[in-house]
């Protein structure tokens, strides 16, 4: 069985060195249509980020300010944040044995998350190589394969439903291309 991860965050701001609301993510075989498992779902400390010089982007926060206010709590809440160090520690382990690194849009998220991790003086278990980007593979589609799992209202924005959607949109890919397996 082949070991993929995607990984989703959500963010206020654009740039490598904005602060980071949360990080979902899930690992999944593209070669078949099982569920994706082991799930991770973080909330980042916010204040820590910070007080560290990262950034909040006015332009993102207005952003935010439109969403539904349940997604606005969710993305918000201060329950249950998660010290920095802990989380780069928990999310290195996370993908020990993952093959491929999926994003949707890798260069945004594995790009934020990389300057977080050299910011917090963490090494990142990623290399660029295996580094995948969703958003190529959904634009060569017939049509977008995330429409067909979109969740509901509530999980838009949600890093780990996102994450979750876009991970079983890579299936439907896979099989619709018939993707073998090397």
């Amino acid at each position: 069985m082949a070991i993929h991860a995607m990984v989703d965050i959500e963010t206020l701001g654009t740039k490598p060195d904005c602060v980071v609301l949360s990080v979902g993510g899930c690992k999944f075989d593209p070669f078949t249509d099982q569920e994706p498992f082991d799930h991770i779902n973080v909330k980042l400390d916010v204040d820590q980020q910070t007080s560290k010089g990262r950034i909040v982007d006015e332009g993102t926060l207005a952003w935010w300010a439109k969403q539904d206010e349940h997604v606005r709590e969710a993305a918000f809440g201060t329950d249950n944040r998660v010290d920095i160090d802990i989380f780069c520690q928990a999310f290195n382990k996370w993908l020990v044995g993952v093959d491929i690194k999926w994003a949707q849009g890798p260069r945004f998220d594995f790009g934020i998350l990389e300057h977080l991790f050299d910011q917090f003086g963490h090494h990142k278990n990623w290399f660029y190589w295996q580094e995948a980007d969703s958003r190529t593979i959904f634009n060569l589609m017939p049509k977008d394969p995330r429409k067909d799992n979109a969740g509901t209202q509530e999980d838009h924005h949600d890093a780990l439903a996102d994450a979750i959607v876009q991970a079983k949109a890579v299936q439907k890919s896979f099989q619709h291309f018939a993707v073998q397996q090397r």
